[in-house]
């Protein structure tokens, strides 16, 4: 107790008061009305503020020069002023907005002088990326309607290191990223998945605002290792929400294998002060898969309401549903044994489950937030986030013969799983910006959070000779015959019961103080330190355990030249999964923990409209743990032993932004090395399971912005994931179904060519996407699992959208 005490006092701060200019001003729309919560930002300052409900804003404690300053709100031309301060000590300014149809200010990133909405749910900070000192990529809304991008893996191939991990036959997105397998990912703040891997959901784009992506420990923030404090890092998906302007779009899109995808985007202004507004997205999509068999339906629906009963005060409540099926897909098969790469180009009309196959994913969340200013630069944010997640997965399973890998002959078994998730997070943080204590600036938060997940799963099954509770083994198929029977299964004895439900429950809560600390124009500190608790009840008989962890963050940023800042931090992680974990003599493994150098570059350009990271990561993962199994398809471990260590480290570059005032680019290069040392069970040196040494992306988008082809725009995007290993390599034990001492062979790597052509003419915008150009035959995959999921082959989508 006396170290949370400690914490809370963590940051003390006296403020000192001196004399200084101030400019006051006064924000209007076309009409001569106030624009509330307009941007206003100083350029040679980098400092912003929003406007009042009186369309009113201030800045004092200004240095006697001249500044820039620039109005910016969606929908209008930015304005700007210079102003000197050589004659006088206030100035006052009036801003006159003028209607902007192409919202030419929206980045690849968002937008330049704000910090991404809702950034602040997984960085607790109110700071930009380039001002914080985590690893953070943002691609926005405008990135993704260019590329047409409609899962989050097309999304994130914008960011280098983090891939696919594995889609579990197309159903589901399981990202990784700096070798992690199965980072957190959330929506609007919270995990739907509670699986501390996140097997994850699907998501749609339609009602996405960006998507954000922490890489690095995201512990100080979100808690420990094995919830959402992955050292990995997290990936947040924003959904949008209201503007204050009137307006919409709707878009109708077709596309290879019978797309079809309607969308709609409303908002509206709810009353003459501007003080409430509403927005509804939605879409409907239909389609088949390049498989045979295969198809998808989906509803998708995010309305959204804001209100803004003060200028102090903002209340924003949202909710975001989906109701989704799909026909899961095992994909293809190897034709040998796990340490050799012998996978069989699958015909794209075989299909090696049933006709009747489904996964069917319900998800929602509901999020609620008011941000409260309680002092000029004192500010309290609360925020209340849930979901629910049901799912219920029926399909195939295939299982080796006699014979071996090499017989392409299976045995196929019918598999039906249900799946009840519902989690929730509670954040409260106060936040002060820009205080000072003499000459030191600060930028503080002093945070509590608290999470709770409760999991039920159960699956079907029937009851065999010997009263065993089992899958049911349809019959046997030959992989590469051609005449693969797709009919609807039929259950031995037509007995088809549901076993008993697993219950699993999870809660915890947090206690952080976070500090950037600016000593002088070319040096901060940044400092952080939480405590985390966790209490959790595992239905598969471990019991209820409780353990937890302190967390530091030590930085220091250094900016020997405006606009690039040289960075370097040390953090840790702590994971309790293991804790309680017994070994063979009944002794606990404890707690498995990271530690994480990172030492960088983060330099904006050309106004802010280009950036430039360059990120070196050193991780090592310490007292990881295994399970030992009495036989290789056992699925509950008979005791736990250590595995040793498990490093990482690697590079990131990546540049993004506006070279020219209509070239677009998104570059990025990523490597990772990962490796097992002084492991007991695991190969010295040896990767584990899916992780790709390099990854790299490229888009360009150029728009012609004058003469007669006006409005006319072309973008070339290339990707690159390296070979991944399909398994891990184990030389003791067999461990998820791997064989000790034989080397898993690498997935092979593989390249894809994207482009998308753009009209617009007045509200109209037509685009034309061409994907996978050159056919490329590429591979996902979760070997172990039984999924070797092919990419998708050579397709086209058109779409025909009209703002209002």
């Amino acid at each position: 107790m006396r170290k949370i005490y400690l914490l809370l006092l963590f940051l003390v701060i006296n403020i000192s008061f001196i004399a200084a200019q101030t400019i006051k001003g006064k924000v209007l729309d076309e009409k001569g009305q106030p624009l509330v919560s307009a941007t206003v930002v100083i350029k040679e300052l980098n400092r912003g503020v929003s406007t009042d409900s009186e369309g009113k804003f201030r800045f004092v404690r200004l240095p006697k020069r001249e500044l820039t300053v620039e109005v910016g709100f969606v929908g209008y031309d930015n304005n700007v002023k210079k102003i000197n301060f050589d004659t006088e000590e206030e100035v006052h300014l009036l801003f006159n907005m003028v209607t902007n149809t192409y919202l030419e200010e929206v980045e690849v990133f968002g937008e330049r002088y704000k910090q991404p909405e809702k950034l602040d749910a997984i960085t607790r900070m109110p700071l930009r990326p380039s001002e914080q000192i985590q690893s953070i990529s943002v691609i926005s809304d405008k990135v993704i309607s260019e590329q047409g991008a409609l899962t989050i893996t097309d999304a994130v191939r914008n960011v280098p290191g983090v891939t696919l991990f594995g889609s579990y036959g197309g159903v589901r997105e399981s990202m990784s990223s700096r070798g992690y397998r199965g980072v957190p990912v959330l929506k609007n703040g919270v995990r739907i998945d509670s699986d501390f891997r996140t097997g994850s959901i699907t998501s749609d784009m339609q009602g996405v605002e960006s998507i954000q992506v922490i890489k690095g420990s995201a512990a100080v923030t979100q808690g420990v290792g094995n919830d959402l404090g992955s050292p990995g890092g997290v990936i947040n998906v924003v959904t949008k929400t209201p503007k204050f302007v009137n307006g919409g779009e709707v878009s109708i899109r077709t596309g290879s294998w019978g797309q079809f995808r309607p969308t709609f985007d409303v908002q509206s202004v709810l009353d003459k002060g501007k003080t409430v507004a509403f927005r509804l997205n939605g879409a409907y999509e239909r389609s088949d898969g390049f498989r045979k068999h295969v198809s998808m339906n989906r509803v998708y629906i995010n309305p959204s309401l804001e209100w803004r009963p003060d200028s102090k005060t903002t209340v924003t409540l949202e909710m975001d549903y989906m109701d989704e099926n799909k026909t899961p897909d095992r994909g293809t098969i190897n034709l040998a044994g796990p340490d050799t790469e012998a996978l069989y180009k699958m015909p794209l009309n075989q299909f090696l489950g049933f006709n009747t196959d489904n996964t069917s994913n319900k998800t929602s969340t509901y999020a609620a937030r008011i941000v409260r200013q309680i002092a000029d630069k004192v500010s309290i944010r609360a925020a209340y986030f849930n979901s629910s997640y049901n799912s219920d997965q029926t399909g195939a399973a295939l299982d080796t013969i006699k014979g071996g890998y090499s017989n392409p002959e299976r045995q196929r078994s019918l598999n039906r799983s249900l799946r009840e998730d519902k989690n929730s997070t509670f954040q409260l943080d106060l936040i002060g910006r820009d205080i000072f204590t003499g000459s030191i600036k600060h930028t503080f938060q002093l945070g509590f959070d608290y999470k709770k997940n409760d999991l039920m799963t159960n699956s079907y099954g029937y009851l065999n000779a010997k009263g065993k509770f089992v899958t049911p083994i349809i019959d046997t198929i030959n992989a590469t015959s051609g005449n693969i029977n797709n009919g609807a299964p039929k259950i031995p004895n037509g007995q088809w019961n549901l076993g008993d439900p697993v219950i699993s429950q999870e809660s915890s809560y947090g206690i952080m103080a976070q500090e950037v600390m600016t000593i002088n124009q070319y040096l901060k500190a940044i400092l952080g330190l939480r405590y985390s608790y966790q209490t959790s009840t595992s239905g598969t008989g471990s019991g209820q355990t409780t353990g937890d962890a302190w967390d530091p963050i030590i930085g220091v940023m250094i900016t020997p030249i405006k606009n690039i800042n040289l960075f370097g931090s040390y953090t840790t992680t702590t994971s309790l999964r293991s804790a309680a974990q017994l070994k063979e003599d009944g002794s606990a493994i404890g707690a498995s923990r990271s530690k994480q150098y990172e030492v960088g570059i983060k330099s904006d350009w050309l106004d802010n409209r280009l950036r430039f990271n360059f990120t070196y990561f050193n991780i090592l993962n310490s007292n990881t743990s295994y399970g030992i199994y009495s036989t290789v398809n056992d699925r509950t471990p008979l005791y736990y032993d250590n595995a040793g260590d498990l490093k990482r480290d690697g590079i990131e570059v990546e540049l993004s932004g506006r070279i020219l005032e209509n070239l677009q680019i998104m570059t990025g290069y990523a490597y990772v090395n990962p490796r097992y040392k002084n492991s007991p069970a695991y190969k010295e040196g040896s990767a584990p399971i899916n992780t790709a040494k390099h990854t790299a992306n490229g888009w360009l988008n150029y728009l012609i912005n004058k003469g007669p082809l006006k409005g006319l725009s072309a973008g070339l995007g290339v990707y690159y994931v390296g070979d991944r290993p399909s398994n891990d390599y184990t030389i003791t034990v067999a461990i998820h179904n791997t064989q000790p001492n034989v080397k898993p062979f690498d997935m092979p790597a593989y390249t894809t060519v994207n482009a998308q052509l753009a009209y617009t003419y007045s509200k109209f915008t037509a685009r034309v996407f061409f994907n996978n150009i050159f056919d490329e035959v590429g591979y996902n995959s979760y070997f172990r699992g039984g999924y070797i999921n092919q990419i998708d082959p050579r397709n086209f989508a058109a779409v025909v959208s009209y703002k209002f």
